[in-house]
């Protein structure tokens, strides 16, 4: 490992500073923010959240963000080019919006599809994770904005998160969990890493020796060790390897690491050491005077939207297709798009990871455009909404301005207001920015909202706290609302909701205010708000929109259903319960199929859900959270424009009892038990036996394939060395196509525990019909070793099982250890 140097200058920048001032930097000015520090021409440094988008310093629509798909469709691409493209275009986003370091990616692994953050993570397998992870660091650090790793380590659900203990043993602690992140290290040089909230078999992750054994000491790190929000809780974690607290300005350092430095309780050289790791990254970003940023500006940039579109697409699964796909817009008639998601798509999962975009392309929208308005009906077929939905703008109007939107107005005690703006959206987040929440007592939102249908309506908020709704100068409803759980995230990013029914004319303009009590809040949000004002689905009759939409189905040509989940099912904060959709979507997809037998499905969920009726639909593809360009990608598909290129990064099970690796919740004592070892995902389905409802790796295109042979090593290799395998494939189809040779190694006669097979290379090939290409990978021997107090290498021959799913491997070769 090469040694890392700190520029001398630095070392003497850290000598103009006295001890208090050194502790400062080491924890963040505000939510995003690092200390400035003009004595030594140290600016700023802005951090955001960062895996689907870049948000920026404020919470707001009036500042959209491009919403790229999430990371289960990049991972589901295999496309190591597609995380470098999605990391640059991070980066240009990051320095439009001022943004010095992007807070991800997220590389922890989908150990239980109960994990309720999947959608923000890459895999199941530590290899394709790592290999996507290091290529997204590539991009964004290309582009000269700093890329932070998360969440460092075992953090693969969010049950109980701050307090779990995640117990792991030492094997899969390496080969797995630690594995997902080293090539983002050793081979991307990382300029940040996060620090993640549980602790692993008993220290908190901010204090744990992982810290600096591997990720100093053999990884070579020379980057930032920055914190979760809120995951130092003592001045002991600064006796570890972490170095920046987030946010500030009050952590749990400050005075009390001062007192225990000049106590000799802390060495300051430990204190010089984390200072020159914050003025490296301050150097690299261009936030140091008198130090070359890496890149000033952006240098690798593209159509964003178009790039969006693009990768939607690229990650987009088919798992089924008896023939009904692609469809001829020349010969298809009427197409029944049916679904609360095909109108109100999920595009993103819940949680930090949020950004606001411009515009959203929904489903409805997008297959509206490649077919004509004319040729396409809609029925929503079920609710999948759960709470209050943000009102639309277009039926708002601010009352001190008369454009859309609405006034909103931050009051102190006496009444007296002390902060207003103009949104023009009533899902409203303030986390950071000017608004003056902590030194504010009652937050109001006014508008005059104008309903387009006449009925009754479920008006209300979700937030926390006493909530008074006025309409016309009448208050219609009061509530305290309570939080549901105890997750900081849970309660601020997906706040409980109560609502009234009041009676509503089309047409007729409502004056509607919220006041919502903020007096008196504490604890690391205080200075942090959300509420969103809106309704609630109205009372259907739940058999009747499955009848409508089974009639819509009957009469069209081709029915396409969309279904998926909310933002109750999949966020930050809280797991899964169930793998089921949401709501009575099962049972529309039956009725709808039986209705038509050109039916084909669109899945919107960031993860593996059930699918019962899989056998009795024409076609299925699984979009996850596509972007903002979701519905365009859809339809690109649909029509054969482009191919679906997906394969299944994780494995989607036919039932949740067939699971292997389940649970998500602790013991009573706070211990979460990886006790299955290095089985996880599909290396636990192969062990088990257990036949899923598609495996790892699979997915259909719109051509065929044959693999034809594989070239190999003929003598024993070194081990330690990359091997390069070469397979040669045929697109034996009509059309040009995608697909991914995967490479799994064996061995059965080992004489330690090893999984039934496992990945150690892939690569995505493209070719014309009728063509042959030879794809080239890389097989690291790393990947045979095991880890016993060291990386050990089992001698003699280990198979290489090629093919195109984990289960699904024609061919075979080999490599010989010595």
């Amino acid at each position: 490992m090469e040694t890392i140097t700190i520029d001398q200058r630095m070392e003497a920048l850290v000598q103009e500073l006295t001890l208090e001032e050194k502790v400062q930097l080491l924890t963040g000015h505000d939510f995003w923010t690092t200390w400035p520090m003009e004595k030594i021409g140290l600016r700023r440094i802005l951090v955001s959240d960062g895996p689907t988008g870049v948000r920026g310093e404020a919470w707001d629509e009036r500042q959209p963000s491009v919403n790229f798909p999430s990371a289960t469709a990049i991972s589901s691409t295999w496309d190591p080019s597609m995380a470098d493209r999605l990391g640059a275009a991070s980066a240009v986003e990051a320095r439009r919006k001022g943004v010095d370091v992007v807070l991800g990616p997220t590389i922890n692994l989908h150990r239980s599809p109960l994990g309720g953050r999947h959608f923000e993570a890459f895999s199941e397998d530590p290899v394709l994770t790592g290999e996507l992870a290091a290529s997204y660091v590539n991009g964004v650090q290309r582009n000269g904005v700093g890329a932070t790793p998360k969440h460092y380590v075992a953090n693969d659900s969010e049950t109980d998160r701050f307090t779990v203990d995640v117990q792991v043993d030492e094997r899969p602690l390496r080969e797995l969990y630690l594995l997902a992140f080293e090539r983002a290290i050793v081979e991307s040089r990382a300029w940040l890493v996060m620090s993640a909230y549980n602790s692993i078999n008993g220290t908190t992750a901010t204090e744990n020796e992982l810290l600096e054994t591997p990720l100093n000491s053999e990884w070579g790190f020379d980057g930032v060790v920055i914190s979760d929000w809120t995951a130092v809780r003592s001045v002991d974690s600064a006796r570890a390897s972490q170095d920046l607290v987030m946010p500030g300005p009050q952590g749990p350092w400050g005075d009390a690491l001062v007192t225990a430095v000049r106590a000799g309780e802390i060495p300051e050289a430990s204190i010089d050491r984390k200072v020159l790791r914050i003025l490296q990254l301050a150097a690299r970003v261009g936030a140091l005077e008198g130090f070359e940023a890496v890149q000033a500006e952006p240098v690798d940039r593209e159509d964003l939207v178009a790039f969006t579109r693009e990768a939607a697409a690229a990650g987009t699964v088919m798992v089924k297709n008896d023939g009904v796909l692609p469809l001829d817009r020349a010969v298809t008639g009427t197409v029944a798009v049916i679904g609360h998601n095909a109108r109100h798509a999920r595009t993103q999962g819940g949680g930090s990871a949020t950004v606001l975009p411009d515009k959203v392309v929904s489903p409805l929208e997008g297959i509206r455009t490649a077919f004509g308005t004319d040729k396409v009906t809609y029925s929503i077929g079920a609710i999948v909404q759960e709470g209050v939905a943000e009102l639309p703008l277009g039926q708002l109007t601010n009352p001190a301005t008369g454009e859309p939107g609405l006034r909103v107005t931050f009051l102190d005690a006496a009444g007296a207001e002390l902060f207003t703006e103009d949104r023009r959206s009533t899902a409203l987040v303030w986390f950071g920015g000017d608004a003056p929440v902590r030194e504010s007592s009652t937050v109001r939102l006014h508008t005059t909202y104008t309903p387009d249908e006449s009925g009754n309506v479920r008006l209300g908020a979700a937030t926390v706290g006493q909530t008074r709704i006025y309409v016309n100068d009448g208050l219609v409803h009061e509530a305290n609302i309570h939080v549901n759980g105890k997750d900081i995230a849970e309660s601020f990013l997906a706040p409980p909701s109560s609502t009234a029914e009041i009676p509503v004319e089309a047409g007729v303009p409502l004056d509607v205010r919220v006041d919502l009590d903020i007096s008196g809040r504490t604890g690391p949000l205080e200075n942090a708000l959300s509420v969103t004002l809106g309704t609630e689905p109205a009372d259907t009759d739940p058999e009747m929109l499955i009848i409508e939409a089974a009639k819509a189905a009957r009469e069209a040509d081709v029915a396409v259903v969309v279904v998926g989940t909310n933002s109750r099912v999949e966020s930050e904060g809280y797991d899964r319960t169930t793998l089921d959709l949401p709501g009575l979507q099962d049972r529309l997809v039956h009725a709808v199929a039986a209705a038509n037998p050109r039916t084909v499905v669109i899945v919107n969920a960031g993860s593996p859900v059930i699918m019962p009726w899989r056998h009795e639909v024409a076609g299925i593809l699984i979009g996850y959270f596509g972007g903002q360009e979701f519905g365009n990608a859809l339809a690109d598909i649909l029509t054969g424009t482009a191919e679906p290129g997906g394969r299944l990064p994780t494995t989607w099970p036919a039932t949740q009892g067939s699971v292997p690796v389940l649970n998500t919740t602790p013991d009573t004592d706070g211990k979460l038990r990886y006790d299955e070892g290095i089985h996880i995902g599909y290396r636990a389905w192969l062990k088990t036996g257990a036949t899923p409802a598609y495996e790892f790796g699979y997915g259909l295109g719109y051509t065929t394939w044959k693999l034809d042979t594989v070239d190999g090593p003929t003598k024993p290799v070194t081990p330690g060395e990359a091997v390069p395998i070469t397979v040669t494939l045929t697109n034996t189809g009509g059309r040009a196509g995608k697909q991914v040779v995967q490479v799994y190694a064996e061995k059965p006669d080992s004489d330690v525990e090893r999984p039934v097979r496992w990945l150690v290379a892939s690569v995505p090939v493209w070719a014309e019909p009728g063509d042959t290409v030879a794809a080239t990978v890389d097989v690291p021997t790393r990947l045979l070793a095991y880890w016993d107090k060291g990386w050990r290498y089992e001698s003699g021959e280990y198979s290489l099982r090629i093919g195109t799913s984990v289960t699904d491997l024609p061919i075979e070769g080999s490599i010989r250890l010595p």
